[in-house]
């Protein structure tokens, strides 16, 4: 149990008090009987021949691998429920056994097991700031709406931190939720995220946006040579994915007379417009529920400006004949 926190009712703790008296036993029913069933599990364990106590270095050991695992030791003693001294002394070869009770709770905690206070990779938090930033919510407007300072925001969203605490994570994935689902009008977000090659929030599973693994698809096909030419098209930087499937897409046809591999180049460039009438069809939905033309572009993933570029590109059929 955490250093200072009150056993609850029906406990053996709570029905003992402390030895100092700082707090008194309880003699309530319920601490009554919770202290009398302690009593009984002990016998039972006594009687079956087993110990009371757990070994020491049994629990040292278990205790070192959640820690290989990432855990600290104060995020371990929460979720068990003890005392960090004791996780401390445990790992210090400061006692010779442990409580059985609290032992089997020791040994009950799973590698990698993360609670809202335990320190998280910065990761997932980074990459929702910078999405907002994507989208035009700047530092000062993050911090202005929630409590959490602005240098903070800056030094995450600049990957200063490798880890940043539970509290901060959650705050984080609030403001994420909050702000998301509409623009900002911070010019000088919108030129720095341009500038980062950070993606907006439509690019991003908001499921994924911890894993290290995941990647944000700002096209529809990222990773594919089509992407490359959607990236070109919607005057978006070329991720590195994109540029990598680009580059060995030229490589494979290297082999092609010069003629032939313009008429490819030409043919998968072709395929990337496409997109266009499926963005012109969107955004025109979009509209006509009421949103801004900033704003549905923002929900699409996309500049203001391809937006524009696509609808009268490719205009619904009333409006090519109104022109």
């Amino acid at each position: 149990m955490p250093r200072g926190a009150i056993p609850p009712h029906g406990s053996e703790a709570r029905y003992k008090g402390t030895r100092n008296g700082s707090r008194p036993p309880c003699r309530c029913a319920s601490c009554v009987r919770g202290n009398r069933l302690a009593g009984i599990r002990r016998e039972r364990v006594r009687l079956a021949g087993g110990s009371n106590l757990i070994p020491v270095p049994v629990l040292a050991t278990h205790i070192n691998t959640l820690i290989d695992s990432g855990m600290s030791q104060c995020g371990i003693a929460r979720i068990a429920g003890v005392s960090q001294s004791t996780i401390s002394n445990i790992v210090a070869g400061k006692l010779r056994s442990c409580l059985r009770s609290k032992g089997e709770r020791i040994l009950a905690v799973r590698p990698a097991t993360i609670d809202d206070q335990s320190n998280k990779p910065a990761l997932g938090s980074a990459r929702r700031l910078q999405a907002l930033y994507a989208i035009g919510h700047g530092g000062t407007a993050i911090a202005a709406r929630f409590d959490i300072h602005r240098s903070t925001v800056g030094q995450i969203i600049n990957g200063r931190y490798g880890e940043v605490n539970g509290f901060i994570a959650v705050q984080v994935r609030e403001i994420y939720a909050a702000m998301s689902g509409s623009p900002g009008s911070s010019v000088n977000a919108l030129r720095r995220a341009r500038q980062e090659g950070w993606a907006p929030p439509a690019a991003w599973d908001d499921n994924r946006l911890d894993d290290p693994q995941a990647r944000p698809e700002w096209t529809g096909y990222c990773g594919t040579d089509r992407g490359w030419w959607s990236h070109r098209q919607q005057n978006i930087p070329v991720c590195a994915a994109c540029d990598q499937a680009h580059t060995q897409w030229k490589a494979d046809h290297a082999h092609l007379p010069r003629t032939e591999f313009m008429h490819r180049l030409n043919a998968s460039r072709a395929s990337a417009s496409s997109r266009g009438v499926a963005v012109a069809q969107d955004g025109r939905e979009l509209l006509a529920q009421g949103y801004s033309h900033e704003q549905a572009a923002a929900r699409l993933g996309i500049s203001t400006d391809y937006l524009h570029a696509e609808l009268r590109r490719h205009p619904a059929p009333g409006e090519s004949e109104a022109a």
